[in-house]
C-alpha cells in the first residue's frame, strides 16, 4: 500500500466491545422464564393463536398486555441497543404447546421490543428457519433455507429474534461476535484495510428487489455515524453481487479487507459459541453484532426448526442515509424489513 489512511471511527469502547472468551459463563447473558411469567404470556397470546401474519401487522404492547414481564422486556431492549447487544431467554415450554401458541407468544414478546418487519417478498412477519433443500450456490436462495454454515452476517432489521422449536441431530450451533471488537483488532492489525471497509460495497438482494431498485445495494461494511459504529455484512451475498455488471468490483484490496474481517470474526477467542435448545429465545442487535450458524444435519422425523422475528426498535441509534437502500427508511422505530415486489 502506498498511502496510509486513517479509518473514520475511533478505537471502540463500551459494553458492546467484548470477547467471547470472557463470556463463557452463560449466566452473564441469559435468564429463564418463571412459571408465572409463562402463564402471563399464554394468557396474552390467547386471542392471537390462530392469527395470520397480516393480522399480526402493527401488533403493539397495548394489544399484548404483559404487566409483570413488560418492564423486563424494556430492560432487554436497552441491553440490545445500548449494552452488550444480545441476550438469551430460556425455558419456554414449546413441547407442551401448539404451533399457534408458540407463534403468538413470540410475536407478542417481539411487539414489546419493537415493530414486526417483513422478512421476505411474501411479507412474512414470522420467519420459518429450516432447511428446505435449497441450493446455497443459487444466487436467488437465502442461506437460512439450507443446512449449510451461514458465515458471520447481519440481517436487515434493528434486532433479530429466534425461538428454537426443534434442534438438529448435529450442528446448527449459534455464533456471535462483536463488530466493535473486530474493528479494534483491525485497527491493531492493519489500519489501511480497516479504512477500506468504510467504502461502499455491493451486496446481492438475492432476487428480492423492491420496485425501482437495483438488484444489489451499496452499503459499507462499517459506517461511523452519530458517534456509533454500525455494521452491515453478508460475505456470500457480497460475492454473488459480482454477477451484476454494474456492481462495484471487488478489488484485491477490498478482498484482503474482507478476508481479514472474516479471519478476526472466526477467532475462537473473540466470538461466542452457544447451542440453542428447544424453548430458547435469542435476541441480537444487528447494528453492533454479527451472528452465524454452523452447518447441521436434520432428524428425518423432526427437522430443525426455528421461528424468526425482525424488529424495528424505538430508541435505537440513528442510521446513515445510505441504509435507506436496504431499510427503506432510516426513521428510528419504522425501518428495516424486505419490501414485497
Amino acid at each position: 500500500m502506498t498511502t496510509a489512511r486513517q479509518p473514520p471511527a475511533p478505537y471502540q469502547t463500551g459494553a458492546a466491545v467484548w470477547r467471547g472468551c470472557n463470556l463463557q459463563d452463560s449466566r452473564q447473558w441469559s435468564w429463564r422464564w418463571t412459571a408465572r411469567e409463562i402463564e402471563e404470556l399464554l394468557a396474552a397470546a390467547e386471542p392471537y393463536c390462530e392469527a395470520s401474519d397480516a393480522e399480526l401487522t402493527g401488533l403493539t404492547p397495548n394489544d399484548f398486555p404483559l404487566p409483570s414481564i413488560g418492564p423486563k422486556l424494556v430492560a432487554l431492549r436497552r441491553q440490545l441497543t445500548h449494552g452488550r447487544g444480545f441476550e438469551l431467554v430460556r425455558g419456554f415450554p414449546v413441547d407442551d404447546l401448539t404451533g399457534g401458541q408458540c407463534q403468538a407468544v413470540f410475536a407478542g414478546i417481539g411487539s414489546h421490543l419493537g415493530g414486526l418487519r417483513s422478512q421476505n417478498e411474501a411479507g412474512d412477519l414470522l420467519g420459518q428457519v429450516r432447511n428446505v433443500g435449497a441450493d446455497a450456490t443459487d444466487p436467488n436462495v437465502r442461506i437460512y433455507q439450507t443446512n449449510e454454515r451461514q458465515s458471520f452476517h447481519t440481517d436487515s432489521a434493528d434486532v433479530v429474534g429466534l425461538l428454537c422449536l426443534r434442534t438438529g441431530a448435529t450442528g446448527g450451533d449459534s455464533l456471535l461476535v462483536s463488530a466493535a471488537t473486530i474493528y479494534n483488532e483491525m485497527l491493531r492489525t492493519d489500519k489501511d484495510l480497516a479504512a477500506v471497509l468504510f467504502q461502499p460495497i455491493a451486496t446481492d438482494r438475492r432476487g428480492e428487489v423492491p420496485p425501482g431498485a437495483l438488484p444489489f445495494f451499496t452499503i459499507p461494511v462499517l459506517t461511523w455515524y452519530a458517534n456509533a459504529l454500525t455494521v452491515m455484512y453478508q460475505r456470500q451475498y457480497i460475492q454473488s453481487a459480482q454477477r451484476f455488471a454494474d456492481a462495484p468490483r471487488l478489488t484485491k484490496e477490498v478482498i484482503e479487507a474482507l478476508d481479514l474481517f472474516d479471519e478476526i470474526a472466526n477467532d475462537p477467542q473473540l466470538h461466542l459459541h452457544m447451542r440453542l435448545e428447544v424453548g430458547d429465545m435469542q435476541f441480537v442487535h444487528n447494528h453492533s453484532m454479527l451472528h452465524d450458524r454452523t452447518a447441521f444435519t436434520d432428524r428425518p422425523e423432526a427437522p430443525r426448526h426455528l421461528l424468526r422475528l425482525w424488529l424495528s426498535v424505538p430508541g435505537d441509534r440513528a442510521l446513515p442515509p445510505v441504509f435507506a437502500q436496504r431499510f427503506r427508511s432510516v426513521v428510528v422505530g419504522d425501518r428495516g424489513g424486505i419490501v414485497a415486489g
